[in-house]
């Protein structure tokens, strides 16, 4: 599972419309209306309700949770739960992860009324199965079949590391999306889905959803969901203060001065941890760059305090400085012995003699390369996104310190998503998936199986293009071992790997975080009641607005 960031692309029209969403979407609404305000600071969207596809609207502001259900409900916040049965009310695998069985929930029904089934479930996989550009985890579907209640599953090989992955899957149902001639293109105007809301209206600016009449469990308190996309950071931390947005998932410089402060009461924020990991992706393809000397050098003079204190307020993403790129506490006990007390620490000198050690020089204080020309580099990010942009203000810094001269170019979101898509960049912030082991964060940076050449679209992971067989082959025997003995070589394989060729600078640890507010609403997740994390783009929103009251 991917934990998305905001997509903040300030453009003229979204900057125009901020004014007005404070207006028509006052906080105070809330309880008299039924009314859930939810906001994420992503610009402009264009109608797109597939929620297969994480470019999607109905992805991009997190509604497609609300029409969609899973199978399972996980926790990532406490990874050692049990999945919670959803449509699913029992799964079990077999064969070493081979096989799933799925006894699918009777009682339930779409939103046109007909009834949701087995053979639903089952399509669902078909429908991944025969479609890559819909089944974006990669998740290797074989063998499917149904008999009455029954769903059973099989795989080419074990799906250890893929299990949340499928559980969570949503399912969509058969008789709407067989008559579609290209699911992956599918812009699905009228969604039907099995969860208790749908689409009401749908504007590029704001998206409503509106309670069903009936549905399978008790019905939500919530009687309607007002989804406002903001233009950037700022105008939705000005929502949030005012009252006009009640949950949603950005980056707060200043969140007591900006946000909490305003209703002390109220105003509230939870950002938990989880395992998965933001940072400096190189373009492995690029020169001077496709060098692990190069990178291990640059790796050792960022200043990972300075881009936690600044880049991301001390609270957004946690340091991360094990030179493995493992976060801490999260992932303290998969670190190899070797590594355990090996944390990065900003080493100018030392950094500047590996790199004299490797084969380049220094002109006065420019960096040449071993074909004699200058060292540099362009970092890319989307404009709204601040915290990723100070952070690479402060990279920068740091490279100029050993002599590489680098630039930042602030593009819009889109812009930013196709260059990374097609590799036309020389590095940027970015993010893994995150999972219930390491696996995810080492198979999102280095496996073989993700990679595609520079042009070639389509990319899930390994942006930075990096190959190398024998993090291939160890990312497969973790997923593939047959016990716990087999997954430690694999992972401590990994780690030497990775700080070998270093394909990118770790920095930060992911969060399952968000901002809401209780003066109309409680029920929400926090340190005291861990049941989900609490970003409203995520798998377990439905879950949250299943528990939300309102506060009087």
């Amino acid at each position: 599972m991917r934990l998305r960031r905001v997509c903040a692309a300030v453009t003229a029209t979204a900057l125009a419309f901020t004014g007005a969403c404070s207006a028509t979407n006052p906080g105070s609404a809330g309880n008299s209306a039924g009314v859930l305000n939810v906001g994420m600071p992503n610009g402009p969207q264009t109608e797109n309700n597939n929620p297969f596809l994480n470019s999607s609207a109905s992805s991009s502001l997190g509604y497609r949770r609300l029409l969609f259900e899973p199978l399972a409900m996980v926790n990532e916040v406490k990874v050692t739960d049990q999945p919670k049965p959803w449509l699913a009310t029992k799964f079990s695998w077999s064969d070493n992860f081979r096989k799933l069985s799925l006894t699918i929930r009777d009682g339930v029904a779409w939103s046109d009324g007909k009834p949701l089934t087995a053979e639903d479930v089952a399509y669902t996989f078909e429908l991944l199965k025969n479609n890559p550009g819909l089944n974006i985890e990669g998740v290797p579907y074989q063998d499917i079949s149904f008999s009455g209640s029954e769903v059973t599953v099989g795989f080419p090989k074990s799906q250890f590391v893929n299990q949340k992955k499928i559980l969570e899957q949503f399912v969509v149902p058969k008789h709407q999306w067989s008559t579609f001639a290209n699911p992956t293109t599918e812009t699905l105007k009228e969604p039907i889905g099995s969860g208790p809301y749908t689409l009401k209206s749908f504007t590029p600016q704001a998206v409503t959803l509106s309670i069903r009449d009936k549905y399978w469990q008790e019905l939500p308190k919530v009687k309607e969901l007002r989804y406002t996309s903001y233009s950037d950071n700022n105008a939705q931390t000005n929502a949030l203060a005012s009252g006009a947005a009640e949950w949603s998932f950005t980056f707060i410089p200043n969140y007591q001065a900006a946000y909490t402060s305003k209703d002390p009461k109220n105003h509230k924020l939870w950002f938990p941890p989880v395992l998965g990991v933001h940072g400096l992706w190189f373009n492995t393809k690029a020169k001077p760059w496709d060098d692990p000397a190069l990178r291990r050098a640059a790796n050792m003079v960022v200043n990972r305090d300075d881009i936690f204190t600044q880049g991301e307020a001390g609270y957004f993403y946690p340091k991360v400085d094990n030179i493995t790129g493992i976060p801490t506490p999260a992932g303290e006990s998969f670190i190899a012995p070797q590594f355990k007390d090996k944390k990065v620490t900003v080493d100018v000198e030392g950094a500047k003699k590996a790199l004299t050690e490797a084969g380049y020089t220094f002109d006065g204080t420019t960096l040449k390369g071993k074909d004699g020309q200058p060292v540099t580099i362009t970092l890319t990010v989307p404009t709204g996104w601040s915290d990723y942009v100070t952070d690479l203000e402060i990279i920068k810094d740091n490279f100029a310190k050993i002599g590489i001269a680098a630039t930042v170019n602030l593009q819009n979101a889109d812009a930013w998503t196709k260059a990374l898509d097609t590799g036309d960049f020389g590095a940027a912030m970015h993010w893994t998936n995150n999972g219930l082991t390491l696996y995810d964060i080492y198979q999102s940076i280095m496996d073989g199986a993700l990679y595609k050449p520079i042009g070639q679209t389509g990319v899930n992971g390994n942006y930075g293009r990096y190959e190398n067989p024998a993090a291939t082959k160890a990312l497969d025997d973790f997923s593939n071992a047959p016990d716990e003995s087999v997954r430690n070589a694999a992972l401590q394989e990994l780690q030497k790997i990775f700080v070998q060729d270093m394909p990118v600078i770790i920095t930060s640890a992911a969060n399952g975080g968000g901002q809401y507010s209780t003066k109309n609403w409680v029920g929400w997740p926090s340190e005291q009641d861990q049941y989900a994390p609490v970003q409203p783009t995520l798998e377990n929103a439905l879950d949250i607005v299943m528990k939300l009251r309102p506060a009087s």
